[in-house]
Protein backbone atom coordinates (compact mmCIF):
# COMPACT_ATOMS: atom_id res chain seq x y z
CA UNK A 1 0.00 0.00 0.00
CA UNK A 2 0.91 3.55 -0.79
CA UNK A 3 1.62 5.47 2.21
CA UNK A 4 3.30 8.99 1.23
CA UNK A 5 2.68 10.36 -2.56
CA UNK A 6 5.01 13.42 -3.15
CA UNK A 7 4.73 14.44 -6.69
CA UNK A 8 7.14 17.48 -8.13
CA UNK A 9 6.69 19.50 -5.08
CA UNK A 10 8.34 22.58 -5.23
CA UNK A 11 8.68 25.50 -2.28
CA UNK A 12 10.13 29.27 -2.62
CA UNK A 13 11.39 31.43 0.29
CA UNK A 14 12.06 34.97 -0.04
CA UNK A 15 15.59 34.04 -0.27
CA UNK A 16 14.64 31.76 -3.01
CA UNK A 17 13.90 27.76 -3.62
CA UNK A 18 14.14 25.28 -0.83
CA UNK A 19 12.15 22.47 -2.77
CA UNK A 20 12.44 22.14 -6.27
CA UNK A 21 10.17 19.20 -7.73
CA UNK A 22 10.55 16.92 -5.30
CA UNK A 23 9.30 13.38 -6.94
CA UNK A 24 8.83 10.47 -3.88
CA UNK A 25 6.67 7.98 -2.37
CA UNK A 26 6.76 5.45 0.42
CA UNK A 27 5.23 2.17 0.58
CA UNK A 28 3.80 0.85 3.96
CA UNK A 29 6.25 -0.79 6.53
CA UNK A 30 8.70 1.49 4.60
CA UNK A 31 11.88 2.87 6.47
CA UNK A 32 12.95 5.61 4.32
CA UNK A 33 16.24 7.61 5.61
CA UNK A 34 16.04 11.18 3.97
CA UNK A 35 19.60 12.70 4.09
CA UNK A 36 21.37 15.26 2.79
CA UNK A 37 22.91 18.60 4.16
CA UNK A 38 22.33 21.55 5.91
CA UNK A 39 19.92 23.66 4.07
CA UNK A 40 18.64 21.21 2.02
CA UNK A 41 15.01 21.27 2.35
CA UNK A 42 14.05 18.32 4.21
CA UNK A 43 12.63 20.59 7.17
CA UNK A 44 10.89 22.21 5.07
CA UNK A 45 9.67 19.27 3.05
CA UNK A 46 8.30 17.93 6.26
CA UNK A 47 6.34 21.10 7.46
CA UNK A 48 4.78 20.45 3.26
CA UNK A 49 4.02 17.07 4.72
CA UNK A 50 2.89 17.87 8.08
CA UNK A 51 0.15 20.61 6.74
CA UNK A 52 1.94 23.49 8.79
CA UNK A 53 3.44 24.85 4.97
CA UNK A 54 0.35 24.78 2.20
CA UNK A 55 1.67 27.45 -0.28
CA UNK A 56 3.41 25.21 -2.03
CA UNK A 57 3.52 24.07 -5.71
CA UNK A 58 2.60 19.93 -6.85
CA UNK A 59 0.71 17.06 -4.33
CA UNK A 60 1.03 15.54 -1.55
CA UNK A 61 -0.57 12.47 -0.93
CA UNK A 62 -0.84 10.62 2.42
CA UNK A 63 -2.94 7.04 2.45
CA UNK A 64 -3.78 8.29 -1.06
CA UNK A 65 -5.62 11.63 0.28
CA UNK A 66 -4.68 15.48 -1.03
CA UNK A 67 -3.69 16.62 2.21
CA UNK A 68 -4.70 19.63 1.04
CA UNK A 69 -8.50 18.55 0.20
CA UNK A 70 -8.37 16.25 3.21
CA UNK A 71 -6.28 17.07 6.01
CA UNK A 72 -8.03 14.63 8.65
CA UNK A 73 -5.69 12.09 7.06
CA UNK A 74 -2.95 14.29 9.38
CA UNK A 75 -4.01 12.98 11.74
CA UNK A 76 -2.44 9.30 10.71
CA UNK A 77 1.10 10.47 11.30
CA UNK A 78 2.96 11.23 14.12
CA UNK A 79 5.72 13.77 13.98
CA UNK A 80 9.33 14.33 16.60
CA UNK A 81 10.77 17.44 15.38
CA UNK A 82 14.43 18.17 14.37
CA UNK A 83 15.33 20.42 18.10
CA UNK A 84 14.38 19.67 21.30
CA UNK A 85 12.26 22.19 22.39
CA UNK A 86 11.96 21.30 25.68
CA UNK A 87 12.30 23.76 28.59
CA UNK A 88 14.01 21.88 31.36
CA UNK A 89 11.97 24.22 34.01
CA UNK A 90 8.32 22.84 32.25
CA UNK A 91 6.72 21.24 35.34
CA UNK A 92 5.13 18.75 33.85
CA UNK A 93 5.76 14.88 34.48
CA UNK A 94 7.12 12.58 31.50
CA UNK A 95 3.43 10.81 31.70
CA UNK A 96 2.03 14.09 31.29
CA UNK A 97 4.29 15.11 28.19
CA UNK A 98 2.72 12.38 26.52
CA UNK A 99 -1.04 12.56 27.09
CA UNK A 100 -0.17 15.99 24.97
CA UNK A 101 -0.05 14.10 21.96
CA UNK A 102 -3.62 13.03 22.38
CA UNK A 103 -5.98 14.64 19.97
CA UNK A 104 -9.14 13.33 20.98
CA UNK A 105 -11.10 15.02 23.66
CA UNK A 106 -11.13 12.44 26.65
CA UNK A 107 -7.07 11.10 27.00
CA UNK A 108 -6.79 7.27 27.38
CA UNK A 109 -4.40 5.80 30.14
CA UNK A 110 -4.06 2.20 27.99
CA UNK A 111 -2.96 4.47 24.95
CA UNK A 112 -0.79 6.25 27.44
CA UNK A 113 0.85 3.77 29.23
CA UNK A 114 1.34 1.46 26.02
CA UNK A 115 3.33 4.51 24.41
CA UNK A 116 5.64 5.07 27.74
CA UNK A 117 5.94 1.18 27.35
CA UNK A 118 6.94 1.08 23.62
CA UNK A 119 9.04 4.41 24.64
CA UNK A 120 10.86 2.38 27.74
CA UNK A 121 10.12 5.05 29.90
CA UNK A 122 7.47 3.53 31.99
CA UNK A 123 10.17 4.21 35.10
CA UNK A 124 10.36 7.62 34.39
CA UNK A 125 6.84 8.40 33.69
CA UNK A 126 6.44 10.59 37.15
CA UNK A 127 9.55 12.44 37.19
CA UNK A 128 9.40 16.30 35.67
CA UNK A 129 10.58 15.71 31.72
CA UNK A 130 13.30 18.46 32.55
CA UNK A 131 15.33 16.29 34.79
CA UNK A 132 15.65 13.58 31.88
CA UNK A 133 18.70 13.06 29.75
CA UNK A 134 18.64 14.32 26.10
CA UNK A 135 17.59 10.60 25.05
CA UNK A 136 15.16 10.24 27.50
CA UNK A 137 13.36 13.49 26.24
CA UNK A 138 13.69 12.41 22.19
CA UNK A 139 12.53 9.06 23.71
CA UNK A 140 9.04 10.97 25.30
CA UNK A 141 8.63 13.07 22.33
CA UNK A 142 8.24 9.39 20.71
CA UNK A 143 6.10 8.36 23.19
CA UNK A 144 4.45 11.61 22.72
CA UNK A 145 4.18 11.26 18.73
CA UNK A 146 2.55 7.14 19.49
CA UNK A 147 -0.12 7.97 21.62
CA UNK A 148 -2.40 8.44 18.84
CA UNK A 149 -1.12 5.18 17.11
CA UNK A 150 0.02 6.61 14.01
CA UNK A 151 0.41 4.75 10.76
CA UNK A 152 3.40 7.09 9.68
CA UNK A 153 5.76 8.64 12.27
CA UNK A 154 8.39 11.28 10.71
CA UNK A 155 11.84 11.60 12.49
CA UNK A 156 13.62 14.66 12.03
CA UNK A 157 17.26 14.30 12.82
CA UNK A 158 15.94 13.09 16.48
CA UNK A 159 19.25 12.49 17.97
CA UNK A 160 20.99 15.60 17.30
CA UNK A 161 23.01 16.63 20.71
CA UNK A 162 22.50 13.06 22.05
CA UNK A 163 25.26 10.94 23.29
CA UNK A 164 26.53 7.54 21.29
CA UNK A 165 25.26 5.35 23.87
CA UNK A 166 21.15 7.11 24.34
CA UNK A 167 21.62 6.99 20.22
CA UNK A 168 22.25 3.89 19.68
CA UNK A 169 19.53 2.98 21.96
CA UNK A 170 16.84 5.46 20.02
CA UNK A 171 18.03 3.68 17.10
CA UNK A 172 16.62 0.45 18.29
CA UNK A 173 13.14 1.91 19.11
CA UNK A 174 12.99 3.20 16.11
CA UNK A 175 14.01 -0.30 14.55
CA UNK A 176 11.78 -2.30 16.84
CA UNK A 177 8.71 0.57 15.77
CA UNK A 178 9.38 -0.26 12.52
CA UNK A 179 9.62 -4.18 12.34
CA UNK A 180 7.59 -4.93 15.36
CA UNK A 181 4.77 -2.50 15.77
CA UNK A 182 4.53 -2.55 11.58
CA UNK A 183 4.74 1.48 11.61
CA UNK A 184 5.96 3.42 8.29
CA UNK A 185 9.25 5.43 9.24
CA UNK A 186 10.49 8.70 7.42
CA UNK A 187 13.97 9.34 9.53
CA UNK A 188 15.84 12.45 8.35
CA UNK A 189 19.62 11.93 9.41
CA UNK A 190 23.33 13.06 8.86
CA UNK A 191 24.09 9.40 10.30
CA UNK A 192 24.97 7.48 6.82
CA UNK A 193 25.94 4.56 9.05
CA UNK A 194 22.77 4.76 11.05
CA UNK A 195 20.81 5.35 7.62
CA UNK A 196 22.37 2.30 6.57
CA UNK A 197 21.91 -0.15 9.25
CA UNK A 198 17.89 1.46 9.60
CA UNK A 199 16.11 2.04 6.32
CA UNK A 200 15.30 -0.30 3.36
CA UNK A 201 14.61 2.88 1.02
CA UNK A 202 16.86 5.99 0.87
CA UNK A 203 16.01 9.50 -0.81
CA UNK A 204 18.58 11.93 -1.09
CA UNK A 205 17.77 15.35 -1.53
CA UNK A 206 19.59 18.72 -1.92
CA UNK A 207 16.60 20.94 -2.46
CA UNK A 208 15.66 18.92 -5.50
CA UNK A 209 15.87 15.24 -5.57
CA UNK A 210 19.79 13.94 -5.76
CA UNK A 211 18.83 10.14 -5.30
CA UNK A 212 15.80 7.77 -4.47
CA UNK A 213 15.83 3.95 -4.38
CA UNK A 214 16.70 0.85 -2.19
CA UNK A 215 19.42 1.64 0.43
CA UNK A 216 21.66 -0.97 -0.92
CA UNK A 217 21.86 0.46 -4.22
CA UNK A 218 22.91 3.65 -2.99
CA UNK A 219 25.70 3.21 0.04
CA UNK A 220 27.12 -0.10 -2.14
CA UNK A 221 27.60 2.47 -5.13
CA UNK A 222 30.74 4.43 -4.32
CA UNK A 223 30.56 6.69 -7.75
CA UNK A 224 27.40 7.96 -6.16
CA UNK A 225 28.61 7.83 -2.84
CA UNK A 226 30.86 10.09 -4.07
CA UNK A 227 29.07 12.68 -6.26
CA UNK A 228 26.99 12.66 -2.92
CA UNK A 229 29.82 13.73 -0.88
CA UNK A 230 30.87 16.31 -3.23
CA UNK A 231 27.25 17.53 -3.58
CA UNK A 232 27.00 17.91 0.44
CA UNK A 233 30.47 19.50 0.47
CA UNK A 234 29.44 22.26 -2.18
CA UNK A 235 26.12 22.82 -0.36
CA UNK A 236 27.97 23.62 3.26
CA UNK A 237 30.78 25.96 1.48
CA UNK A 238 27.58 27.87 -0.50
CA UNK A 239 25.75 27.97 2.85
CA UNK A 240 28.34 29.71 5.25
CA UNK A 241 29.50 32.18 2.54
CA UNK A 242 28.35 35.82 3.21
CA UNK A 243 24.94 36.61 2.60
CA UNK A 244 23.56 32.97 2.31
CA UNK A 245 21.45 31.72 4.80
CA UNK A 246 20.90 28.27 4.00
Amino acid sequence: MRVVSVDKVSYRYEHGMALDEISFSVDEGDLLGMIGPNGAGKTTLFNCMLGLLSDYQGTIEIFGEDIKKNRKVLKSIGYVPQKNSIDRGFPATVEEVVSLGITVDKPSRVKISSALETAGLVPEKDRRIGELSGGQQQRALIAKALVNDPRLLILDEPVTGIDLEMQNKFYSLVRNLNQEKKITIILSSHDLDAVNKLANKVACINRSMFFHGDAHHFFDDEELMKKYSESSMQSHMHLHQPGNNG
